[in-house]
């Protein structure tokens, strides 16, 4: 019987929810059909947003939704987006498919859709293709509560009141996309276009600088030497592409054993990666103020078959559900110093949780993850140790088991947990630091690794209870193969 052992409070403090955060971006059919279909569309809206998708999403407790992107970020206007819809620019996603942006998506609809999800908005400014003016007149025009230029037309526009505003992106993939530029220029540009990016009333920004891409470490120490005074967060891209290959990803669906555990070893890279800038963090930054933000991550496969490419529209199985959870149990475990990830994205776009086709929706493994690992939002870490042993193909071996854990405000204890081997299940038996009885319930999803749901079977792979039962010392379970697995522990 494998041993799970569930120690006291970690020095690493607390769980932040963000960690739980999501990315939409104007690709594919992420905003438009996913998330928003105009108020005059036949499928069931409110204020243009899908009630579908929404209502899906609260239950999932997102906590915070970054947006306009990613890569579009760098060449969106906002003032495009502003306005009687009727009289906004019409331009060609470049980026993206080379598809028409109508821009009836604009500021004023993604704060409505974070209203309606009750979610912290996120907004990613353009640096690349802007200027220092329009990122600050973005500012003013979203928070500023008084007499300006900015605040009146946001009142022309319909909106009186300022929004609030917490999380700000200064600029996205500016070592390529977004701008192509050497780290030392772009630490400059920061600490210049950061200055403008002001705080009215009570409305405090906290500014995310643009971090690495995967394993950069001289724009980590670079940036962080020369601007990292002046930033609250850094960010960090890593994608889990199986192949290793850009120009051939793999399928999402149509794997073998060997690819599966190549995706997964791939997936535990992120744990190398946030070592080691964190390292490179703590040179400069000792009392971690500055947090470390993995705002795009997931899997990227290639596109499914007669789609646009552009479009990054993939399918989801079991293999995802493991590569989310393997990523939230370790950012769990770094929550000292990441304080904030978003999956690569939301809806019809890389590993997203929601899919879907005209007015219909189904539900992705991934979502289920999530949906589990919520209870994990605002959690004290705990320490926690697996027994574990490699399991694999090839060359390509990972730990059969992995975990975190944490403990509410009600000292309701979680724990996450996923079985990484294809073929075996394993009784397990938990210990938890001074468990004097009281009560276990648990839930898990698990299927074969390409198990996924379609628009003809959308519950083939669906949450379910599981039977846990209560010990002297904790409670023991049994974990079945390819699965991810949530303990709730109430103790006495």
């Amino acid at each position: 019987m494998a041993k799970l052992h569930i120690g006291g409070p970690s020095r690493k403090g607390t769980v932040s929810p963000e960690i739980y955060g999501h990315f939409s971006e104007h690709l594919g059919r992420c905003i438009y059909g996913g998330l928003y279909v105009g108020e005059n569309s036949p499928i069931k809206n409110v204020n243009g947003m899908r009630c579908d998708v929404v209502e899906a999403l609260k239950k999932m407790r997102i906590p915070v939704l970054r947006w306009p992107g990613g890569c579009f970020a760098d060449e969106y206007h906002w003032k495009d987006g502003i306005g009687p819809k009727e009289t906004r620019k019409r331009m060609v996603n470049t980026h993206w498919g080379g598809v028409v942006e109508d821009n009836s998506f604009g500021t004023h609809e993604f704060m409505e859709l974070c209203r309606q999800l009750g979610c912290e908005p996120y907004v990613n400014a353009n640096m690349g293709s802007g200027t220092v003016q329009e990122m600050n007149e973005w500012v003013e025009y979203m928070t500023f509560d008084g007499v300006s230029p900015m605040a009146t037309l946001r009142e022309q526009n319909g909106r009186k009141e300022p929004w609030h505003l917490k999380y700000l992106g200064v600029g996205n993939e500016n070592w390529g996309c977004g701008g192509n530029m050497r780290p030392s220029y772009y630490a400059d540009e920061y600490r210049r276009y950061q200055t403008y990016c002001r705080n009215y009333g009570d409305n405090k920004l906290y500014k995310i600088a643009c971090g690495p891409n995967t394993d950069d470490y001289e724009w980590t120490d670079t940036v962080m030497s020369i601007a990292g005074k002046y930033m609250d967060g850094l960010s960090l891209h890593y994608y889990t592409v199986p192949t290793g290959n850009w120009s051939d990803k793999g399928s999402a669906t149509e794997f073998d054993r060997n690819l599966f555990y190549a995706t997964l070893k791939k997936t535990f890279y992120m744990e190398e990666l946030i070592r080691n800038h964190s390292r490179i963090m703590d040179k400069y930054d000792p009392e971690k103020r500055v947090g470390l933000h993995v705002d795009e991550w997931g899997t990227w496969y290639n596109v499914e078959p007669g789609t646009n490419p552009g479009f990054l529209y993939q399918q989801n199985t079991m293999r995802d559900a493991l590569v989310a959870g393997i990523n939230l149990n370790i950012f769990n475990k770094h929550c000292d110093r990441v304080k904030m990830a978003n999956i690569a994205q939301l809806v019809n776009v890389l590993q997203s949780v929601i899919l879907t086709d005209g007015d219909e929706m189904l539900l992705t493994p991934t979502y289920h993850v999530f949906e589990m690992y919520k209870h994990h939002q605002g959690g004290k870490l705990l320490d926690s140790t697996v027994e574990s042993f490699a399991v694999g193909e090839g060359e390509n071996w990972v730990p059969n088991l992995h975990e975190s854990a944490t403990v509410d405000a009600d000292g309701t204890v979680h724990i996450t947990l996923v079985n990484l081997s294809d073929t075996e299940s394993y009784p397990m038996d938990a210990v938890l630091d001074g468990f004097t009885g009281g009560t276990a319930e648990a839930e898990l999803l698990t299927g074969e690794m390409n198990a996924h749901n379609t628009f003809e079977n959308k519950t083939a792979v669906e949450k379910q209870t599981a039977d846990v039962r209560v010990t002297e010392t904790g409670v023991s379970f049994t974990i079945p193969a390819c699965s991810v697995m949530h303990i709730a522990v109430r103790k006495a």
